[in-house]
């Protein structure tokens, strides 16, 4: 069984568009965990409509280690409220991750929007670098993918850690597991980060996160002062 994990704090906006993106999949052997950290909004009212388990959470690190507590499955996917699923994700997912023997797996990423600025960028300053920087040290970001016995065995996210604790999750379980990142498929993640924050002042945060995890280690101090649950779009 896969477990799909996701944190929310007033998402009831964006939490919709990833469920019914989960529920038009063919792949239908999982469970929806929803650790929530005390949304104001109807998220939690509409999580348990759909039939999601829903638990306690916090900050992402928080939520993301209540919701592995109570999951049942052999592997976990853990995904950001705002990020919609394409058409066949799970079968190929599943698939390469089997047959390439991976125990965890990070994942391109793609825009909800249609703009190939928007695209270009997003390739530009994520992807591509990834691509390269993955070969050095394992990374995760808006969705990884990772057996529970391995979670398990590294202890899962530090919830010291202020900012990219999933990029640290996939360098530690990295170390004693087989990594790579997804190649038949992208996640489709809402622009909304860049949008808000601006295109340049987001990248940046972005690119100074990865090379202080590369060069110095996790990041424990507010220096990016990251806030959960701004972004309402």
């Amino acid at each position: 069984m896969l477990s799909i994990i996701i944190p929310t704090l007033n998402e009831e906006k964006r939490l919709p568009r990833l469920l019914k993106s989960i529920k038009k999949q063919s792949f239908s052997d999982y469970e929806i965990i929803v650790a929530d950290g005390g949304s104001k909004d109807k998220t939690t009212e509409f999580a348990k409509k759909q039939g999601c388990k829903v638990t306690s959470g916090g900050s992402p690190a928080k939520a993301r280690n209540s919701g592995a507590k109570i999951a049942h499955g052999d592997l976990l996917l853990f995904l950001d409220a705002d990020v919609v699923l394409s058409e066949g994700f799970f079968i190929k997912v599943l698939s390469e991750f089997r047959k390439r023997g991976l125990d965890v797996a990070g994942f391109y990423l793609l825009s909800d929007k249609k703009s190939r600025i928007s695209a270009f960028i997003l390739h530009l300053f994520y992807n591509f670098p990834i691509m390269f920087l993955s070969k050095l040290s394992p990374y995760a970001q808006m969705g990884g993918l990772i057996k529970k016995k391995l979670f398990d065995k590294v202890e899962g996210f530090d919830e010291s850690i202020k900012l990219a604790e999933d990029h640290d999750l996939a360098k530690r379980a990295g170390k004693i597991g087989k990594y790579g990142m997804i190649k038949s498929v992208k996640i489709c993640i809402s622009m909304r980060r860049f949008e808000t924050d601006g295109w340049v002042r987001t990248y940046a945060k972005y690119i100074l996160a990865m090379l202080h995890l590369l060069f110095f280690g996790p990041i424990r101090s507010d220096i990016f002062k990251y806030k959960f649950d701004i972004y309402k779009k």
